[in-house]
């Protein structure tokens, strides 16, 4: 038997960030994962505040090149790579001038979210799906980090599902005590919107949306769930019981956590060959 391929899309991944509880399991799931014998990908934005000199960043120029078109307008798409030296393994990174460089991560230094956080999800989201299907390497499980992922199982299930990389691929989303503290702006649902995906597909999506709201959009189009934070919304949990998705509760130990991720994405992969 083949080893199960697992793509990561993390919103942070220590060192190239501070440490955080996002950053520290950016890091540390895809590297026990990895030691249980699985291949993995592993992907997370080009955040302005990244030293590209100092973490030997480079531009992977046969993956750049192509434009990602959000409200009309052309976004260049930039790959750059890093290798995590003692962990044998690479992390790639999606980077646009507009959406990225010269920036904070999700809030600027004042502690306010920016304006357009919603279509650089879009723009990331859609940026990592594009670069793997470049890659011509085709995941079985897709682990999703962080609300500026939380598109991703949307776009899989709705816009990518005939593609031959994603044909097969199982979803599975971390829910975090984190996220941004307003609203995305109103013209977020509608700049979502992509292929085949109508108002219909998006109808939890308050206008504008809010954290619980994007959550439980990334709840619906995936195939497990796990609460990655000691407290999160309990609404997101109720909503996918209600909706029978595998829910993982939260694991103190980092051991056990990896064990727990590994069981689910076997028992999201079983389901799939049962039907």
């Amino acid at each position: 038997m083949s080893a199960k391929k697992v793509l990561f899309i993390t919103q942070e991944i220590t060192p190239y960030v501070p440490e955080s509880e996002l950053s520290l399991m950016g890091q540390n799931l895809p590297q026990a994962i990895q030691e249980k014998g699985c291949e993995i990908r592993t992907f997370m934005p080009k955040w302005g505040i990244i030293n590209e000199r100092r973490n030997q960043l480079h531009e992977v120029i046969r993956l750049s090149g192509m434009n990602i078109i959000i409200d009309d307008t052309d976004h260049p798409l930039i790959i750059k790579v890093a290798s995590i030296q003692a962990a044998r393994r690479q992390v790639y990174f999606i980077d646009n001038d507009d959406y990225f460089q010269h920036r904070e991560m999700t809030f600027d230094e004042n502690g306010n979210d920016y304006e357009d956080n919603g279509e650089r999800a879009i723009f990331y989201a859609r940026g990592v799906l594009e670069t793997v299907k470049k890659l011509r390497w085709c995941p079985d499980v897709i682990h999703c980090h962080g609300w500026m992922s939380a598109l991703v199982p949307l776009y899989i299930k709705k816009a990518y599902y005939d593609e031959p990389s994603f044909r097969d691929s199982k979803v599975v989303y971390s829910v975090y005590n984190e996220g941004f503290k307003s609203t995305l702006a109103p013209e977020f649902a509608n700049q979502v919107l992509f292929r085949e995906i109508t108002p219909a597909d998006i109808s939890m999506i308050n206008y504008p949306a809010d954290l619980e709201n994007l959550n439980k959009l990334a709840v619906t189009y995936s195939d497990g769930i796990i609460q990655n934070s000691e407290t999160v919304n309990q609404n997101v949990l109720d909503y996918a019981r209600n909706l029978h998705i595998p829910v993982v509760g939260y694991q103190q130990q980092a051991d056990s956590f990896a064990d727990a991720c590994n069981a689910l994405y076997d028992e999201v992969l079983a389901s799939a060959e049962n039907k």
